[in-house]
């Protein structure tokens, strides 16, 4: 809950209205798991509260840990679903990627969750629950909206997440640490940029329309060339990054004339583009890019004025690297 509606639930409950934030600093600074841990409350109150509320945290109902220090955590929904959230230690930084649905309905051809279909939204509650319920939650240093899931397609609950993650009185994170990522659902890409100062990333894959619609269908309705106008029509001069990520296939879109494409794709906009390796998956029929073509397709970017990185593999013995998370199994078994 925010704190309006916090406020609410105390004038409800003939609380006094300080009580609301009271009840935030103790779910969003102290992560309490119970409101009988509410210890500056009276009795009364936190019996009031009980009688009809919970804090809504749920632990991993599993976790799979790869070699790498990637750790992939099984969480289920209020809804009686299951979600997969990935931890991604480096360093002394921390990253959690977060899932905003329980599969997706883009159906991406290179992407295991796509394949699952679409079992329904998350909550807030859920979405912020990968967040609070994860283990080492207290080392995060940054969240990526890149699980499984299209955040833009469920951009009420993941905006309402996000006010609870940046506010005053919620988690009190810089925008600058949180990326949501989208296929680029234009309808609710203005929404996002002028209404949460997150970082952005748009899915690309292609910078030829025919091509990305095979591998994208939301190609069809939402053409990147639309989404780069929008982009460009923006202002970006606040610090907020915008990434494109860029996954490689060897012989599809590896070649110099899509390096030149992308290119011309994204002339006049302030951006980087992360390159990102191909994880097979069954029934499809794409190929791993050899690494010296990776490198030379960063490198050709990089000289023509694109700040370009290829990002790390991590979790792949696991199934928690980029384009792998389903939960198809587990649906599957518990009907």
């Amino acid at each position: 809950m925010t704190l309006e509606e916090l406020q609410d639930v105390c004038l409800q409950l003939s609380m006094p209205k300080f009580t609301a934030k009271q009840i935030a600093q103790w779910m969003y600074d102290k992560h309490v798991r119970s409101i009988d841990e509410m210890t500056n409350l009276s009795k009364q109150n936190r019996e009031k509260l009980a009688s009809a509320f919970s804090v809504g945290c749920s632990e991993p109902v599993e976790a799979m840990r790869s070699v790498d220090g990637t750790v992939k955590y099984l969480f289920k929904t209020q809804g009686g679903h299951f979600i997969e959230t990935v931890y991604i230690p480096d360093g002394d930084r921390a990253t959690l990627c977060v899932s905003c649905q329980v599969g997706c309905k883009m159906n991406c051809l290179f992407c295991q969750t796509g394949k699952q279909g679409w079992q329904g939204d998350l909550t807030v509650c859920d979405i912020l629950n990968q967040i609070y319920s994860v283990e080492k939650a207290d080392t995060l240093t940054n969240i990526v909206y890149m699980g499984q899931g299209e955040p833009f397609d469920n951009l009420d609950n993941v905006m309402k997440s996000l006010s609870v993650m940046t506010s005053d009185w919620g988690y009190k994170w810089s925008p600058r640490r949180i990326t949501v990522s989208t296929v680029g659902l234009k309808k609710n890409l203005r929404r996002y940029l002028e209404q949460s100062e997150c970082h952005l990333a748009v899915s690309l894959h292609s910078p030829i329309h025919e091509q990305r619609q095979q591998m994208m269908p939301a190609e069809k309705q939402f053409p990147a060339t639309d989404i780069m106008q929008m982009l460009k029509e923006f202002d970006w001069s606040h610090q907020r990054r915008l990434t494109f990520e860029y996954i490689l296939f060897g012989g599809i879109n590896d070649s110099p004339l899509h390096a030149k494409e992308l290119v011309r794709l994204l002339h006049g906009l302030d951006c980087r583009v992360n390159l990102i390796r191909w994880h097979k998956i069954p029934d499809v029929d794409l190929n791993e890019v050899a690494p010296e073509r990776m490198v030379a397709f960063r490198d050709y970017l990089n000289n023509h004025g694109i700040t370009c990185t290829i990002r790390a593999s991590r979790g792949q013995d696991i199934y928690a690297a980029c384009g792998l998370l389903s939960t198809k199994e587990q649906e599957k078994n518990k009907q």
